[in-house]
């Protein structure tokens, strides 16, 4: 993978369905979700309160912050209930090998 603009973040057997997991890829934080047999990486910082979502709980294709249960959508990165009102970034993930990259150079960010 190298040159193709993806990380190296973890072996695919160290995520657990629903269960949210922290990684610093390239400096960035990132949490890694298992849910619907896809794999999807996500900003760890919540845009509302600053906490990391990574300690949250996983619903589906959503990921709830602990601190004031705002859900962003893992797909997107879109609020779904307030206090959050912006989104926080999405990254491309890959699966060789039985390990995943993620790539955060080329964030995917909606506004």
């Amino acid at each position: 993978m190298a040159g193709s603009g993806y990380t190296y973040v973890c072996k695919f057997d160290v995520l657990e369905e629903g269960v949210p997991r922290r990684f610093e890829v390239e400096g960035v934080p990132v949490s890694l979700v298992l849910t619907e047999q896809q794999v999807f990486a996500i900003h760890d910082v919540c845009s509302h309160s600053a906490v990391s979502l990574s300690e949250g709980e996983v619903d589906a294709f959503t990921v709830e912050c602990w601190l004031h249960a705002s859900r962003f959508d893992l797909r997107t990165g879109h609020p779904l209930d307030p206090p959050a009102t912006r989104p926080v970034p999405v990254y491309a993930v890959r699966i060789e090998d039985g390990r995943v990259y993620a790539q955060v150079a080329g964030m995917t960010e909606t506004p």
